[in-house]
């Protein structure tokens, strides 16, 4: 299951820190070897102030130097900041301050305001870095509570055309927020970068499209931890062109998260699969796995054989995913669901032994299966004879107009053209190697 990991693809869109639940996650799943994961998890600590978590990767009697004497120096650090920021603390958290800071303020209000801080709380330049170099540090060292306040009041002081300092808050509350796992707090936050992202005050076209791809990673946390989160995916990463157009470019290896979403959402949209299975025949020759060569089995190659085989890998690359592991369940009943439709559109009478092979459930359990999704579907024309072990389906015919056929295939000429122009448009992006945002 190592070839179908996808840590490694994920991780160059991400801050080291979102890194390390990743490789925690790894680790007993024992798809790499113990010695790879731990020289890992050390490259990943030392770009961190972890000092702690990264001595304890050593044996006691090997632990470097330099490590110990990190740890008095950053200790020491973060005593001399604190004791900075505590007065400025001081300043931001009184009562007509804080008033102000929760109201949306306009470019010539931030102003009035930011003067009105230095003339009557004595509050100067210097101390927005001084707070900022704090929320970082403390960021570092794994005090994210500490971080996501600190930069809450970073966020509301900086303007928003200081794009590095404004866009690195942004990044680090979302971050701070992701590894406490507030997941409705990230998710306010992810709605903000987002709405930044696309206001697009970038100087060019490649970056714009590097910060989409970073925020697409970063929104795997948040949307396949809340309530209604796998629509939220399928409304971001397929309905909307820019982000989809960035899937297709950067970073393909996406299709396995919108793969799962779509099967998995609990609002079914008409012809969503055929779309997203289009999308998958365009980048096949830059990326595909048995999640998204299961719907290229079933949909377009109408292979059963192999789309079975394709299914019971399914089950194996969704166990030992970090974002899909709990959505195991629901995508081996979607799949299911899937096998059922197609198989039953081509036949009209099926043996249940044969659906049974290709839904990999016993004879008996099939049976059962099929019994409630009838039941509960309600599907017409559908029926059990047990006595012959089939399934019988009735002939259907297609209600879809001549019109609606025509309409529908002329949209789908139009967004092909759209999608193939921005590709030739960006091609030269396609090797640019990304950078990090948040630091």
């Amino acid at each position: 299951m190592s070839e179908f990991d996808l840590t490694f693809k994920l991780a160059p869109f991400l801050d080291v820190h979102l890194i390390m639940p990743l490789l925690e996650f790894l680790e007993p799943r024992k798809l790499f070897d113990d010695k790879s994961i731990r020289e890992t998890q050390r490259a990943i600590l030392s770009q961190t102030n972890y000092i702690d978590n990264l001595i304890e990767t050593y044996p006691a009697d090997q632990v470097p130097p330099e490590l110990v004497q990190k740890r008095e120096t950053i200790a020491k650090e973060r005593e001399e900041l604190k004791a900075k920021v505590n007065p400025i603390l001081a300043i931001l958290e009184q009562d007509a301050v804080k008033e102000s800071l929760t109201k949306v303020l306009k470019p010539e209000e931030f102003t009035s305001f930011l003067e009105n801080l230095q003339t009557n709380y004595n509050f100067t330049p210097d101390m927005l870095d001084t707070l900022y170099k704090y929320a970082k540090l403390q960021y570092e060292c794994g005090d994210y509570m500490s971080s996501s306040v600190l930069l809450q009041y970073y966020r509301q002081l900086v303007p928003q055309h200081d794009l590095k300092n404004y866009l690195n808050a942004l990044y680090g509350k979302l971050a701070s927020e992701i590894m406490l796992m507030e997941w409705d707090h990230a998710r306010d936050d992810l709605l903000k970068l987002r709405v930044y992202i696309d206001a697009n005050p970038f100087d060019t076209e490649a970056e714009l499209i590097h910060q989409r791809a970073w925020l697409l990673h970063w929104s795997l946390f948040v949307y396949f931890n809340s309530a209604n989160g796998r629509n939220e995916i399928v409304d971001l990463f397929f309905h909307n062109y820019n982000y989809l157009n960035t899937i297709q470019i950067l970073c393909p290896h996406l299709l396995r998260y919108l793969v799962v979403a779509v099967m998995t959402g609990k609002i079914k949209q008409p012809n969503i699969i055929k779309k997203l299975v289009s999308v998958i025949k365009m980048v096949r020759h830059s990326y595909h796995d048995p999640v998204t060569e299961f719907l290229t089995c079933l949909y377009v190659n109408f292979d059963f054989d192999d789309a079975q085989e394709k299914l019971k890998l399914c089950e194996e690359v969704l166990t030992n995913d970090f974002f899909l592991t709990a959505c195991l369940s629901d995508f081996r009943e979607s799949a299911r669901l899937l096998v059922f439709d197609m198989f039953c559109r081509i036949h009209q009478s099926v043996s249940i032994e044969a659906l049974a092979k290709r839904l990999n459930m016993t004879e008996s359990d099939a049976e059962r299966w099929i019994v409630d999704l009838i039941r509960i579907n309600r599907i017409e024309g559908a029926k059990i004879d047990s006595i012959h072990g089939v399934v019988a389906m009735a002939s259907h015919t297609n209600n879809q107009s001549v019109h609606e056929k025509v309409l529908e295939n002329t949209k789908s000429m139009v967004n092909r053209v759209e999608q193939l122009a921005f590709q030739l448009k960006d091609t030269k992006f396609r090797d640019m190697k990304l950078r990090p945002t948040h630091r």
